[in-house]
């Protein structure tokens, strides 16, 4: 396939032109000739101003650890080892590569051939954004003819035009979103081609990913487009103001219209399953119950297989300060979709199982509850406090990077997963009504979760739609209900399905 960046090396493409190098020599010294690394402080805190409690490791269990996860670049400087998402190199990525022949292909070259002139164009301009910035209007037509143009390349693909919608409001949300220019570049354009998904979901809606899995491209509706560019404005004020909002994390809205073709509107927006920890199970929960089950018998659900809230048996405990900043981002996330009418979002979680030994069945080693003697209450407390360590410890190696923890709400989330009967097994569920048994297993796990799709307003064809399933069941267990009453429904199951660790 064709590079976009022919003769660039990939360390080159950093924005302002510096590299920061770590080093951990300078927490470190020598004593009798012996290298003493630092003691390493394993904290967890209570808001900014909360409570802070600290673990110490010794020098022998921290010298393994940076044995482990130091390396030493061509300049003879000490750097930590970036951890990739776990399937690099692991195991077979999902969905299909799209290469040429592929009926996809001119489609992808035009998408990246569009956001490389989008991102570089705008790439030197220095300004505040201003409310035209904003207006719907504020889109750009671009022509892409195979020969080139004075501004375009030439290329391999079809004679196609390019739309870009407000670039410069979509430029500011990648900054605050902390993603790199040349990262996302070399991500969506570079030598890698694009994986397409392998099937689309219940929308029609397709869905690529690129290859370091950081980037997802879905196709979208007109009417998804409108609502975005809608509630824009709204949209940048929450996730500025919220840094852990849980929405969707949107990084560019475009459209390709082949010449003799029709338009094909797509949105750039993070992938929530970019993980160092390899996903293993998923869910797709909404609140709601009529039809939300898998049609997929127990035996064929495998890592791929997305569950939805009939299919869910877990509970999961939090800890304490997160369990309450996840009830709180979720009280402002639904707020803030109420206020745009927006309906018919989805919570996806994704679990992975620390325990490597993943059992026969399910993938799943139980771990063990308290007995109530104080020696299991010990162990239990000392084993819970280690599951905090590799996570924070990748974080300590982010902090002296220079770069930000990568423990957030919903992403890279140390918690434990209590194993229940299912939804579908137990009727009894309903607000205020009683919750599920458990099955007494618990499991230490790694949480990524977030609100997607909310695209979707309450407009005339989700109210048809709700008349029309209200014939045939509960009309409070149907997905398509005004706003209000789905967010708080919403918010009702998020607080059951989620549980203060004590």
């Amino acid at each position: 396939m064709r590079s976009f960046f022919n003769g660039v090396d990939k360390n080159d493409l950093i924005v302002a032109g510096t590299r920061k190098r770590s080093s951990v020599d300078s927490g470190a010294g020598s004593l009798g000739g012996e290298k003493v690394f630092p003691r390493i402080c394993i904290w967890e805190s209570d808001g900014e101003a909360g409570d802070i409690t600290c673990d110490i490791i010794d020098n022998v269990e921290a010298s393994m650890i940076y044995r482990d996860r130091i390396s030493v670049d061509r300049d003879g400087f000490r750097q930590f080892k970036k951890n990739p998402c776990w399937f690099n190199g692991e195991a077979k990525k999902p969905g299909e590569t799209i290469s040429k022949g592929h009926k996809k292909y001119d489609l992808m070259l035009n998408l990246q051939l569009g956001i490389r002139y989008s991102v570089g164009k705008h790439a030197s301009i220095v300004r505040d954004l201003k409310q035209t910035d904003f207006d719907p209007k504020e889109k750009f037509w671009t022509r892409f003819p195979p020969e080139g143009t004075k501004t375009t390349p030439p290329h391999q693909s079809v004679d196609f035009r390019w739309k870009d919608y407000c670039p410069l409001v979509f430029r500011r949300l990648r900054e605050l979103f902390q993603v790199d220019p040349a990262e996302y570049m070399l991500a969506i354009c570079g030598n890698d081609a694009l994986r397409e998904l392998s099937s689309p979901g219940k929308s029609g809606s397709f869905f690529y990913l690129t290859q370091d899995d950081k980037f997802m491209i879905k196709t979208v509706k007109k009417s998804e487009v409108k609502v975005l560019l809608r509630m824009l404005p709204s949209y940048y004020k929450h996730v500025c103001q919220y840094e852990n909002s849980l929405v969707t994390r949107f990084y560019g809205v475009h459209c390709v219209k082949p010449v003799g073709g029709q338009k094909i509107r797509f949105i750039v927006m993070g992938n929530l399953f970019c993980s160092e920890y390899r996903i293993q199970r998923r869910f797709d929960l909404k609140g709601s119950s009529h039809g939300r089950s898998t049609a997929k018998p127990e035996g064929e659900i495998d890592e791929t297989t997305t569950l939805k809230d009939l299919d869910l048996n877990f509970a999961f405990r939090l800890q304490r300060n997160w369990y309450q900043e996840l009830m709180k981002q979720i009280k402002r996330d639904c707020e803030f979709l109420e206020a745009e009418r927006i309906m018919d979002y989805s919570l996806l979680v994704g679990v992975h199982f620390r325990d490597d030994n993943t059992g026969e069945k399910m993938g799943l080693s139980p771990f063990v509850l308290r007995s109530g003697r104080i020696d299991s209450y010990q162990n239990e407390k000392f084993m819970r406090g280690c599951r905090f360590v590799e996570a924070e410890l990748q974080d300590m190696d982010r902090i002296l990077a220079g770069r930000k923890p990568s423990i957030r709400l919903g992403a890279n989330m140390p918690a434990r997963a209590e194993r229940m009967v299912r939804r579908s097994d137990f009727d009894q569920y309903s607000s205020g009504g009683a919750s599920y048994p458990s099955h007494g297993e618990m499991y230490e796990v790694v949480l990524y979760f977030g609100v997607i799709d909310i695209l979707q307003d309450y407009d005339i064809t989700k109210k048809i739609e709700h008349a029309y399933k209200s014939l045939q069941a509960d009309p409070a267990s149907i997905s398509a209900v005004d706003p209000k009453l789905y967010s708080k429904r919403f918010r009702d199951f998020i607080s059951r399905i989620f549980i203060e660790d004590g």
